[in-house]
């Protein structure tokens, strides 16, 4: 059982596609202007931030929050530009075992844990297969192969990636989840830091959606930990604190309560408490 009612979280439970093709949501138009004031970057220009092997720092928090942070931060970071758009869609679909070995993997809160999807960064018409590891050091490394389309299923020519970067037999995972987000990419003018922050998440399954309606979640993606990154001083300044947050596992307890969660119950009554407090935007 999860430890609250998701009623709140679900008047816009309706039924999932199967083939995760529906119309993806844009956020609040508010953000259009906010972020036409930050100077751009290409994402030929971001080459040099790509942190594959970084440490993470994630914060949970509303949309209006978030939109107050970034009105002081326009002279500190670039925003990502995809052929005029700074609001970027994101698919991924996540892989797992039929009894969710990744997911408790995670949940029992240990190092060394994996998790495996497919993404298709939608603006930009690429498409990648990436393995995400949780090292005993806290470091995250991400490896990725490039694939024609978003995969729903392993292939021959999928197999010697997972062989190289995935200890357990690629055949037993199967596809779990679906998760949309719109996501905004920014760069550090004087470091090297990444920073995305993800708006209208939804997550779904053959039977069922869950969006999150005013929740923001944002990562600072460093190649060491950097404390006086812009962003985490301007956290500090309104009382933020980071906090775990993983978008597969928020989905799975979301969509598959007959899973245990409890682990996870600090952020799913973050979550409660942002979707049911009002947002100006």
């Amino acid at each position: 059982m999860l430890p609250f009612n998701l009623d709140t979280l679900k008047k816009t439970y309706t039924p999932a596609l199967k083939n995760g093709t529906r119309k993806m949501a844009r956020p609040h138009t508010a953000f259009v202007p906010l972020l036409a004031s930050f100077a751009p970057i290409s994402l030929a220009q971001m080459a040099g931030v790509a942190l594959l092997d970084r440490m993470d720092t994630k914060y949970v928090m509303s949309e209006t929050q978030l939109y107050q942070a970034l009105t002081t931060l326009r002279e500190e970071y670039w925003v990502l530009d995809i052929n005029a758009v700074r609001l970027n869609q994101y698919r991924t679909l996540y892989f797992d075992t039929a009894d969710f070995m990744l997911y408790h993997r995670h949940h029992a809160g240990g190092h060394n844990r994996y998790k495996v999807r497919s993404r298709e960064y939608v603006d930009s018409h690429l498409s990648f297969l990436e393995i995400k590891y949780k090292a005993g050091n806290a470091r995250t490394l991400k490896s990725r192969l490039q694939t024609p389309a978003l995969l729903t299923q392993f292939s021959a020519d999928t197999h010697p990636f997972m062989d190289a970067h995935f200890p357990f037999a690629a055949e037993y995972l199967e596809p779990k989840l679906w998760n949309e987000y719109v996501r905004v990419t920014l760069v550090n003018k004087h470091a090297p830091e990444r920073l995305t922050l993800d708006l209208n998440l939804r997550f779904y399954n053959d039977e069922h959606t869950v969006s999150l309606p005013g929740v923001a979640i944002a990562e600072v993606k460093q190649a060491g930990h950097n404390p006086r990154s812009p962003f985490f001083q301007q956290m500090r300044a309104m009382n933020l604190r980071p906090m775990g947050f993983s978008k597969y596992c928020m989905g799975v307890t979301m969509l598959y309560p007959e899973v245990k969660a409890n682990h996870f119950k600090p952020q799913l009554r973050e979550i409660e408490n942002l979707v049911s407090t009002p947002n100006f935007m």
